[in-house]
């Protein structure tokens, strides 16, 4: 109807927030429909017709500002750490408790990959990125992080900036092309989300003469860290142990968005872990990049949905594979939330 010259109004835009882009339906529409690209589009021309006003134009445009900075994230988060005690219960369950990077292994072999940090990762899970850096070493990978790369882009693509977007896509191919000239081997995500936009960076900038090619070449270079450590498995071996239960939730990004149902749980159960049954696993958390902190109400019920599936075998752990997922997730439960990298590479042992 928008595309048609129905009238766009503020009830248009609102039904568009609303989709959580999570692209299950396209997981599940035999022709093929890419719904995603559909809604961004619409998104796109409701926003240049019936631009956003106010208190929420001011919301998003705070978002775009402060989660794409990792120093001004990072400062934010401290502070917000520091004021814990004095915020009211349901504000202070929002905060993460502070984590710490554990070791790094020194660049030492001839494959080397490079990983993106991004933007809020580094500051809410810094050991993410040096847990996979230590499990690549193990089979002789070094892992990279390029100073200067920033956020992928999605999350300014997703509130209401794709232009924004697109230059941060561009800031973050000229951090890495000289790796990439170098003969870098692949371009590891540690957050599905991430992966997920980066892997269409060439549709993204097919229209942009200067970058349309080198945006190819980074999306075909571009792997989930499941993809790289499902192909080493044979050459992990897991130190013996009681087994542990683990309630896996797959992000939409990897399951509907990259299209990688069922990477993660094998290397799991290979290194000593039982996986407990969730109900209803395709479904999404509610997290959905920025959805949980602009569309509040909708992701806390879609989180208690899903923190119930995730609980119900009592497991000790869940585990994910994004770190948005993640935090929606730890605020709303006393289980441990983890990457799925940092308890592997805990069960392989030093």
């Amino acid at each position: 109807q928008l595309l048609e010259g129905a009238a766009v109004t503020a009830k248009t835009r609102l039904h568009l927030d609303r989709c959580l882009t999570c692209r299950s339906c396209e997981t599940t529409c035999p022709s093929g429909v890419r719904y995603a690209r559909l809604v961004d589009i619409g998104r796109e021309i409701a926003q240049r017709r019936a631009p956003r006003a106010g208190a929420e134009r001011a919301v998003r445009a705070a978002l775009r500002e402060s989660l794409v900075r990792p120093a001004l994230f990072g400062t934010a988060l401290r502070l917000g750490g520091w004021m814990r005690p004095l915020l009211p219960r349901a504000l202070a369950a929002q905060v993460p408790h502070p984590r710490a990077r554990g070791r790094w292994p020194a660049p030492r072999h001839s494959r080397r990959m490079i990983v993106l940090a991004g933007c809020v990762q580094p500051s809410l899970a810094p050991d993410i990125n040096a847990a996979a850096a230590r499990v690549l070493d193990r089979v002789g990978i070094s892992l990279i992080e390029v100073p200067g790369a920033g956020c992928c882009g999605a999350l300014r693509f997703h509130l209401d900036d794709p232009e924004g977007g697109r230059e941060d896509a561009r800031r973050l191919i000229d951090a890495w092309w000289p790796q990439i000239e170098r003969g870098i081997e692949a371009i590891v995500m540690t957050a599905s989300g991430c992966g997920a936009f980066v892997r269409e960076y060439g549709e993204l900038l097919q229209d942009d003469p200067a970058y349309a090619q080198k945006a190819s070449r980074i999306a075909a270079l571009t792997r989930d860290l499941g993809e790289i450590v499902g192909g080493e498995r044979e050459r992990l071996a897991a130190r013996a142990g009681a087994p542990v239960r683990v309630a896996f939730h797959s992000p939409c990004s990897l399951t509907h968005g990259q299209g990688l149902r069922g990477l993660i749980e094998p290397l799991l159960v290979s290194v000593g872990c039982e996986l407990t049954p969730v109900a209803d696993s395709h479904l999404c958390c509610g997290s959905a990049g920025s959805y949980s902190i602009v569309q509040p109400e909708i992701a806390k019920r879609l989180r208690e949905n899903k923190i119930a599936a995730l609980e119900a075998g009592s497991p000790e752990v869940i585990a994910t594979a994004n770190i948005g997922c993640l935090t929606h997730l730890a605020a709303g439960t006393a289980t441990s939330v983890r990457h799925w990298i940092e308890i592997l590479d805990e069960r392989l042992g030093a």
